[in-house]
């Protein structure tokens, strides 16, 4: 059966994945998003153009931060209790805290509280949203677990994903509002964003230009490939979480809860060497990359990689594109679509 799904941030990366997705299977979308200037905003309508050729599509500028629109778009579209709501919509990035900490105030803590205040008015049958492999912050053993504590953000950014997870857990609890926290780990593909590192490290390798390695290269990822990443989040929509009736308070687990919350890693379940992933970009390109190493920027982590143990056991979630594969993918997209010989 047709389903609808509103999705904030649909203009985004991971949010014109999904809604393509979802539009190709026969699905309504209610897209949200306020088209900011923080990349490049042609990138993100040449996104919508390709959506915007499903009559099932219907497109929204909105500002999460400002309700009074929101309320606009839910009222307008009639959003009630079958509609599942997807949050992608987000300040990103963890340096860009250091230049512009309003916008993820405003964008990802006041955005987000309107999202919740109006999810729990229409009884929404189950919220996702995006958190992030940075709220782990401080922490160093690896790999990275739903169950471990994550009380030590290094960035405004992880922090903002954090105080998300703590207001739909308050939400979940007080109203029983469904939620569930999709914690991304360094998605990368075709359409993606031209801040991330392998956007630009293949611009500059194309240019012949020397690029930036920070921490002098010893830094681990776990890199993500977007199908990937799409196939979890539209398995994990089918997954509403229930109250856990065995949630011991004397030993709380972060990732469940006596109210139906629970939180999922959506990684690749393994850690690359950036030099690694480098390389292959090198491989895929035919040209040697100019590196220039620095030390680590504030707000970085050394390394990350998904515990994926949950998400595998609860929804069969196995992600299976290594970079090998997705690299090359990715650099048959961006020369197209930048049109590079």
């Amino acid at each position: 059966m047709s389903k609808r799904y509103l999705i904030t941030g649909g203009a985004g990366f991971i949010g014109f994945h999904l809604s393509y997705k979802f539009l190709k299977e026969g699905n309504q979308i209610v897209s949200l998003d306020n088209l900011n200037d923080y990349y490049d905003v042609n990138l993100k309508n040449d996104r919508l153009d390709l959506l915007r050729k499903y009559p099932n599509f219907h497109f929204y500028k909105c500002d999460l931060a400002d309700k009074n629109a929101l309320t606009d778009v839910f009222t307008a579209e009639k959003i009630g209790s079958e509609d599942i709501i997807i949050n992608l919509a987000a300040q990103a990035g963890v340096r860009y805290g250091l230049k512009n900490p309003d916008s993820y105030i405003q964008s990802n803590i006041i955005g987000f509280y309107n999202l919740l205040e109006l999810a729990k008015d229409v009884h929404c049958p189950h919220l996702l949203y995006a958190s992030s492999s940075s709220v782990y912050g401080g922490n160093t053993r690896l790999p990275y677990s739903v169950h471990d504590n994550v009380d030590h953000p290094i960035s405004l950014y992880a922090a903002t994903k954090k105080s998300n997870e703590l207001l739909a857990h308050v939400y979940s609890y007080t109203w029983g509002l469904p939620t569930t926290g999709l914690r991304f780990f360094t998605v990368y593909g075709p359409w993606g964003r031209p801040d991330m590192a392998y956007f630009t490290f293949t611009k500059a390798i194309l240019k012949g230009e020397v690029m930036p390695v920070y921490n002098n290269g010893e830094m681990f990822r776990d890199f993500t490939y977007i199908d990937d990443v799409i196939d979890g989040i539209v398995r994990l929509t089918y997954l509403i979480p229930k109250n856990n009736t065995i949630w011991d308070a004397n030993n709380p687990d972060p990732a469940t809860s006596w109210a139906p919350y629970r939180i999922f890693n959506i990684g690749n379940n393994q850690s690359v060497k950036l030099l690694d992933f480098i390389r292959v970009i090198e491989n895929a390109l035919g040209k040697k990359a100019i590196i220039e190493y620095k030390p680590v920027q504030t707000g970085d982590v050394e390394a990350t990689y998904a515990d994926i143990d949950d998400i595998s056991k609860d929804v069969g979630f196995k992600p299976s594109t290594s970079i090998e594969e997705g690299i090359p993918n990715f650099i048959t997209w961006y020369k197209e679509y930048y049109n590079v010989i």
